[in-house]
């Protein structure tokens, strides 16, 4: 008989340090809720699966974080708000809860409560300042003190809810609430983050699970080496002015968290999860040096090292071994154990399953093991890594992931031709590795570092960042030792290697967008600043000037390639009347962040395209909302040519269409005339003559779209800045001729 399938889940757990350097307080809620809600049940529910071992990567930002709730006491901006009497809300105080208190998933967290969803509701699904401050004026105090305690009571988990009679009996209680209420529930939250870190201890003492570490405040490693390795996998990258190349930085990254390891854990970890996934050969010395003994990364990692794809069959089911082996990489002398996460079966529990009914989900995943499991002639020399975040999945699942984990590990403790070690138990029972010459430089996503290099905004902070550096290196060379000035140092590098941490960079440039990339933004300068004022020098002036702005393009996936005359019927009349358009497509939106409006949305994608007299624009629903007649509504928003604004009304397939100006003289927005070019039902299409928008050819305009898509969100497109469109003039295609 065959041995057993070994299958290795390592989970993910990672927060960015939110912690204001100038004053102490948390400017965002995301480890105390996700603390709430996900770090303890995440290792408790092992508790009932004792065959079921796992491997839990703790980075030491977030753990640092977690040490701080739980000794009590913190500043935190959202608990210091909730805090507050619902009876004397200032207007600032109601905009912020407003704007703030509906960052859930409303599917799963928010429409679940009925009082929750009223408030939504009450409130509208559009989060733009003018839409929140009509919807502020219909708040009542009592609706003010519901929304806070519903607020951070969907952020506590379901499990703990339910066997703690006071939180169940104010989930009973769902609305109507008063201030000893609130008072408890800000007790028990800091009951849940005492209980965490003293719970992964005792599993790891019992053996149930294996702790990992990153780089301590979760920089990209391979570009801290030196920023010019991402031309390994983006040729054609803008760096930023200065090539960063300081390995010593990444040796302290991974010192440090060594160090906070054995603090927090005693001992020493033997894995690391790169932060990001992200790899390179400068990397893999600095790991071994510091008594890491093996890394995971992502299959493509792998593909793009050997030089052969990782082929899969027509369900996703991977037709080679080769990810399922571990290898054995030498660097500096030095080798370095790497695995490769199986990256559909950990995206489908990441981004997939959430959807599905529970069964067929546990049934599909176990069936792909399976899969596998028959291929293998000796299945127990093999470890199918299932790698993914540990915290931002379940909010996306009904009842927060748990029907599906508890299912998931009943199926997997039942079955004998399945097992769960940890990374290091595998590793140790099956000392032979595949030899890799080398290791491709790239991460996790899309095995590139382009989200945190080559932006504008990406290189900017980078060279800010370089330019603190070198300020404070040149401090530490001629400043006279003392121990306050020593100390000073200490901290202030502290600072600098958290302004190298991979979040600030997740929210520039246009890949990503969330309603707290501001506060993300003020962070990353926060932390820059404060290492100025820690050597005594005033900060440049440029640090108080946000990175982010709304005032850029937004470059699409796809751009026009040529002329196009499409038939406007509501139909995709053939394939080949948008062939050469351009195409904006859904964000990337990352869950923990949350960004406002976190329902599936109405609208796939946008398609946009002209001739020389008119733009296009097609608009295609989601395919599982195709045909859709509910009603709902979209606006264009022209920055340029300013003071105009399309209008779109659609309810099946009857649409109507109206250009409206702003009026100088009095502001108000006056009915110019009807789109004409309109027609909808599969999909939407319109057109509208650039004579209308009186702009001429080779004259550039700037737009936006809002999507009013009602119970199914709000949507912006472009998420974030704008979509720049030159009017086309005879020469055109001559210009973008392609074969």
């Amino acid at each position: 008989m065959k041995r057993p399938l070994n299958i290795a889940f390592f989970w993910h757990m990672h927060q960015p340090l939110y912690k204001d350097p100038f004053t102490g307080e948390y400017m965002l809620p995301w480890v105390l809720f996700h603390g709430t809600k996900d770090y303890l049940n995440m290792v408790s529910m092992l508790d009932g699966f004792p065959s079921i071992h796992q491997t839990f990567n703790l980075v030491p930002s977030l753990v640092e974080q977690l040490k701080d709730y739980a000794m009590g006491g913190v500043k935190d901006r959202y608990r210091e708000m909730t805090a507050k009497n619902a009876s004397s809300l200032s207007p600032g105080d109601k905009a912020f809860f407003m704007e703030r208190f509906f960052q859930a998933n409303w599917d799963t967290m928010i429409r679940p409560h009925e009082r929750y969803w009223e408030l939504l509701r009450k409130r509208g699904f559009s989060a733009r300042k003018e839409d929140i401050e009509t919807g502020m004026r219909y708040f009542t105090a009592e609706d003010f003190l519901d929304l806070q305690i519903l607020f951070n009571l969907i952020w506590m988990n379901p499990q703990i809810v339910k066997s703690d009679p006071a939180l169940f009996s104010l989930l009973k209680k769902g609305r109507g609430y008063c201030e000893e209420d609130k008072k408890l529930l800000l007790l028990r939250q800091i009951d849940v983050m005492k209980a965490i870190l003293p719970k992964y201890e005792e599993m790891k003492g019992k053996g149930s699970v294996e702790l990992t570490t990153s780089p301590y405040y979760h920089p990209i490693l391979p570009l801290l080496c030196d920023s010019a390795v991402a031309r390994e996998a983006m040729p054609d990258v803008v760096l930023p002015s200065e090539r960063f190349r300081h390995p010593e930085d990444a040796d302290s990254q991974i010192r440090l968290s060594i160090d906070h390891y054995r603090e927090t854990f005693g001992g020493s970890p033997s894995g690391m999860w790169p932060s990001e996934g992200s790899v390179s050969m400068d990397m893999l010395p600095l790991l071994k040096k510091a008594g890491i003994n093996w890394i995971a990364t992502d299959e493509d990692i792998l593909s793009r090292s050997l030089g052969v794809p990782i082929l899969r069959d027509a369900e996703g089911n991977c037709k080679s071994t080769l990810i399922y082996r571990p290898y054995e990489v030498e660097a500096g002398g030095e080798a370095m154990t790497v695995i490769f996460r199986d990256r559909v079966m950990s995206d489908l529990i990441g981004f997939a399953y959430a959807k599905w009914e529970t069964d067929k989900a546990v049934d599909d995943f176990i069936k792909r093991l399976k899969t596998i499991y028959d291929r293998l002639d000796d299945p127990g020399d093999f470890i199918v890594p299932i790698i993914l975040d540990g915290e931002n999945a379940w909010e996306y699942y009904k009842n927060n992931g748990i029907d599906f984990l508890t299912s998931l590990y009943s199926r997997l403790s039942e079955d004998k031709t399945l097992r769960c070690p940890t990374v290091s138990e595998f590793l140790s029972e099956n000392p032979k590795k595949e030899s890799l010459k080398r290791l491709f430089s790239g991460s996790w996503i899309n095995h590139n570092f382009k989200i945190w290099i080559g932006h504008v905004e990406d290189n900017t902070a980078w060279d800010y960042i370089a330019e603190t550096r070198n300020a404070l290196s040149l401090f530490e060379q001629s400043a006279v030792k003392s121990p306050e000035t020593e100390a000073k140092i200490k901290k202030a590098w502290d600072e600098l290697y958290a302004s190298e941490g991979s979040d600030w960079f997740w929210w520039y440039g246009d890949e990503h967008a969330s309603q707290c990339e501001e506060d993300f933004d003020g962070l990353f300068r926060s932390h820059l600043k404060k290492v100025y004022s820690l050597i005594g020098t005033e900060p440049p002036a440029i640090l108080d000037i946000p990175i982010i702005s709304e005032e850029r393009g937004y470059a699409p996936p796809k751009l026009p390639a040529g002329l196009i005359n499409p038939t406007l019927d509501g139909e995709i009349t053939n394939y080949y009347e948008w062939l050469y358009a351009g195409r904006l497509e859904k964000a990337s939106i990352s869950g923990a962040m949350h960004r406002e409006g976190e329902l599936p949305g109405l609208i796939d994608s946008v398609t946009y395209g002209f001739n020389l007299e008119t733009l296009f624009l097609r608009f295609d629903y989601r395919k599982e909302l195709t045909p859709y007649k509910e009603k709902w509504g979209l606006a264009i928003n022209f920055l340029h040519p300013g003071g105009l604004r399309a209008h779109i009304s659609v309810e099946g397939k009857e649409s109507k269409g109206i250009i409206s100006g702003k009026s100088p003289q009095t502001g108000q927005w006056v009915e110019r005339g009807e789109i004409k070019l309109l027609a909808s039902n599969d999909i939407v299409e319109l057109g509208i003559p650039f004579k209308d928008l009186a702009v001429m050819g080779g004259e550039g305009m700037r737009l936006f779209i809002d999507i009013e898509g009602g119970e199914l969100g709000f949507e912006r497109w472009p998420v974030r800045g704008f979509l720049s469109i030159e009017v086309p003039t005879e020469d055109f295609e001559s210009m973008h001729w392609t074969v």
